[in-house]
């Protein structure tokens, strides 16, 4: 392990089928928000943190993320494209691609998400306490109706409510808290455990609930802006420039903070 490495996996080989048309064309992770791609925010916000190596597992559309690394000249950071394959699942391409962390701790994260946050001070915080894993929670929408209830009357109809953990039904002293696709791992557990991941269909299913098991982990509440691009909904969301959007607004903060 190199001891100024900060290395970085981010997932971006999906297929992003939910796109519609738009997937069919580009990779999820180069599809444009305000103008820019996704994978444009996620490597500036990273740069901006003090992270300075990227792992990038490559599947879909392969030949358009490396055309686009190419365009932007790397960005000027060091970065390793792996490629995995198409059809591959995610704990095979972690596996391909877990030769080239060069870090003590990986910060694993999907490529399909904008944020602005200070995952720096996350990040040594998790070194500073030699924790095994922290997972980054943060605010998600609830894209369906609600019925508000208050002292057993109901109160009002609400879409689109804003929350960062559940009740679970039948399970009492139980909070489920929404998981932002970001966490920071040991990098020995991520090199360790191929075995265990590498053919599973479901990755944080299998790799986390092993570790949590045997291993120390936190949570940690994210402050400030998340938003994960599911759907062309949520792209919609966030790229209409008339929208007042508290969304919009914070994606608006971001790009402005990466053009510095």
């Amino acid at each position: 392990m190199k001891r100024n490495k900060r290395s970085v996996i981010i997932l971006c080989g999906g297929k992003g089928t939910r796109l519609g048309d738009l997937g069919k064309k580009i990779p999820k992770t180069l599809v444009k928000i305000q103008g820019k791609e996704i994978l444009w925010y996620i490597i500036k916000f990273l740069k901006k943190n003090k992270f300075n190596h990227l792992i990038l597992p490559l599947g879909y559309k392969a030949e358009l993320i490396k055309k686009f690394l190419k365009i932007n000249k790397n960005f000027n950071i060091d970065i390793d494209c792996v490629m995995t394959g198409i059809n591959a699942n995610i704990g095979s391409r972690i596996a391909l691609a877990q030769s080239k962390i060069e870090s003590e701790n990986i910060l694993l994260l999907n490529g399909d998400a904008v944020f602005n946050f200070n995952i720096n001070k996350i990040f040594t915080s998790h070194e500073r306490n030699n924790t095994s894993v922290s997972f980054l929670s943060g605010e998600t929408t609830y894209p369906y109706g609600t019925i508000g209830v208050k002292k057993g009357k109901i109160t009002d109809f609400k879409r689109n409510l804003i929350y960062d953990s559940l009740s679970v039904r039948l399970l009492s002293n139980y909070v489920a808290y929404n998981y932002t696709g970001i966490s920071i791992i040991k990098s020995k557990l991520i090199k360790n455990m191929i075995k265990i991941y590498k053919n599973t269909k479901n990755f944080e299913q299998t790799f986390f609930s092993k570790i949590i098991r045997s291993h120390e982990s936190q949570l940690v509440k994210i402050k400030g802006f998340f938003h994960s691009i599911d759907s062309v909904k949520d792209i919609i969301v966030v790229d209409n420039k008339l929208n007042k959007d508290k969304k919009f607004i914070e994606l608006k903060k971001l790009k402005k903070l990466c053009l510095k």
